[in-house]
């Protein structure tokens, strides 16, 4: 039986929240960012996506874990997250493709959880405060002293996170996608293109990759700092940029590669963090979000194409350093007019900043990968 011990969170400007969590190994601490979704489902997609890394990440849906976890829905091989908060987090879960509870799946991974705590709250203080970095103990709960060791953390504005999830080696991916999630997998392209597409792995999620297989493409993953000669020896038909952690304008080594890239005039998709660093390849600036936009249900798009679209980010790209006139806007975020999309008139480039493989979440944006395909087969039939 699990024993319910007292848990603290604690903000870095002092507010903290009392609640409780269930006894682990041992007492923890943990310190990120904390941040908050407001996503209905998907709780092990969003712990287990590297894009999370080095946050505490609050669910403002009032209970998770209802369903449980499996072995299929996971967004990479580890848990992601620092900790967790939430309001309620159900013990006993049900569902047919559960395999193991939440509870138990975050003890064994030894990620320190708070619940009970008002999320509603502590959502909208956020909101108007702004994300901050905290602190989740069952260790002590002084949050005075805790405090303390939160004034000591990094901030996330001039943070590099990738080298934590990049992978260290390249590997081929050939693992797609269930065709139970998808009504209809019909493509406005061939499946069996074997088009060769590098992804430079920022932090991937593992549904990017299984889309792009499931669409027939040749996958490879190659790690951030990969050097231009090795990617093009490759001879790649396109280059997609993944999703990823931490501040897009200091990983300098992934912006001069794209930069490099430009050059050859291979098409580029970015997604997230890929489409941060393509921007900024093009020289335009990034800025880190109030409280960023964490959630399956964010509007994006132009006039009256709108796409309901799946979000988790911290940083956008800087409207007004878009300079280039060949860049054009392609989606705004409609809640609040920041850039979700851009694409270049004169050179095979696009780029949007959220997640178009939106598992879970919902499948409106899914077009932009066979538009990838497209892209790509297009400049191939230019060169040959």
């Amino acid at each position: 039986m699990m024993k319910r011990i007292p848990a603290i969170l604690v903000l870095e400007d002092g507010t903290y929240y009392k609640g409780w969590s269930f006894k682990q190994k041992k007492p923890a601490i943990t310190i990120g960012e904390v941040v908050f979704n407001t996503g209905m489902t998907g709780y092990q997609e969003i712990i287990t996506d590297p894009s999370y890394f080095q946050q505490i990440v609050i669910f403002t849906y009032p209970e998770i874990g209802n369903t449980g976890v499996n072995n299929q829905d996971v967004e990479s091989r580890n848990i992601s997250i620092k900790g967790l908060v939430a309001k309620n987090i159900c013990k006993i879960s049900s569902n047919w493709r559960e395999q193991e509870s939440l509870v138990k799946y975050l003890s064994r991974y030894n990620i320190p959880f708070i619940f009970g705590i008002d999320t509603r709250s502590l959502t909208q203080y956020l909101r108007q405060f702004g994300t901050m970095n905290g602190c989740i103990s069952t260790d002590t709960l002084n949050y005075l002293d805790l405090k303390k060791k939160i004034s000591k953390a990094p901030r996330m504005h001039g943070l590099d996170l990738v080298p934590h999830v990049t992978t260290q080696k390249i590997y081929p991916w050939s693992e797609k996608s269930l065709p139970i999630w998808y009504l209809t997998d019909k493509s406005r392209v061939q499946l069996d293109t074997q088009l060769k597409v590098i992804v430079i792995d920022f932090g991937v999620k593992l549904n990017i990759l299984r889309r792009l297989a499931t669409l027939g493409c040749n996958v490879t993953v190659v790690p951030a700092q990969t050097p231009l000669e090795n990617i093009l020896a490759y001879k790649p038909d396109g280059i997609l940029l993944s999703n990823g952690p931490g501040d897009p304008s200091v990983v300098y080594y992934g912006i001069q590669t794209v930069k490099d890239l430009l050059d050859h005039n291979v098409p580029i998709f970015g997604i997230c963090m890929g489409h941060q660093i393509l921007n900024l390849a093009l020289n335009a600036k990034t800025f880190k979000l109030k409280f960023g936009h964490r959630g399956i249900n964010h509007p994006s798009g132009l006039e009256q194409q709108v796409e309901i679209t799946s979000q988790n980010h911290g940083f956008a790209v800087d409207l007004q350093s878009i300079f280039q006139s060949s860049v054009r806007v392609t989606h705004f975020n409609l809640n609040d007019t920041t850039i979700a999309g851009v694409g270049h008139s004169q050179s095979p480039y696009f780029s949007v900043q959220y997640h178009p493989e939106s598992s879970p979440g919902p499948h409106d944006a899914d077009y932009l990968f066979e538009n990838f395909l497209e892209i790509m087969l297009q400049s191939k039939r230019k060169v040959n």
